[in-house]
């Protein structure tokens, strides 16, 4: 079995879930990955970072976790490529400095996007409008699931590339195991 193959039968094992769940798309699903269920577990997060690691396109300047499953990942993430890491939420805070983008100014940088797992794509998009619009260079997603259900089409429609560790199929395989 690979090393891929491997994860993601851990990954399904930890997070898999079955019911029926309603998406931040607004569908319904009978299958859930529960994110944080495979970011509780240490030994499993740092598999999925080591991963993620090999995906961070050259040049990048700043990781952009996305609240609040990205956060975790961007910030292991970071400590691993020493890149620098922003928090972003989804929607400013009423108090304080009221930004979007915690940790520092993105104007002018290179940020990579950082989410746990990609349905329709929704959350990335609201991201990606937001730090463009703040002046950052954004082209590029790292994601630990890929759902598959036209989130990619959807993000290349803004020029943006996923780049996916695992994809719906590579977990759908794992359970064929």
């Amino acid at each position: 079995m690979s090393d891929n193959a491997a994860l993601a039968a851990r990954v399904r094992a930890a997070s898999h879930l079955t019911g029926t769940f309603l998406l931040r798309s607004g569908k319904t699903s009978t299958e859930y990955f529960d994110k944080y269920l495979f970011e509780a577990d240490p030994e499993l997060l740092a598999a999925i970072v080591d991963g993620l690691t090999g995906l961070v396109p050259a040049g990048t300047e700043v990781l952009a976790g996305l609240e609040l499953g990205g956060v975790p990942l961007a910030t292991l993430l970071s400590q691993r490529t020493g890149l620098p890491t922003r928090f972003v939420r989804k929607k400013a805070k009423e108090y304080g400095t009221r930004r979007i983008a915690e940790g520092g100014e993105v104007t002018g940088r290179r940020v990579v996007l950082v989410e746990d797992v990609v349905t329709s794509g929704g959350a990335v998009l609201d991201a990606t409008k937001v730090l463009r619009d703040d002046g950052a260079v954004v082209e590029d997603v790292l994601c630990v699931i890929d759902r598959s259900e036209g989130g990619r089409e959807r993000l290349a429609e803004l020029g943006l590339t996923l780049r996916p560790l695992l994809t719906r199929a590579e977990l759908d395989a794992a359970a064929a195991r």
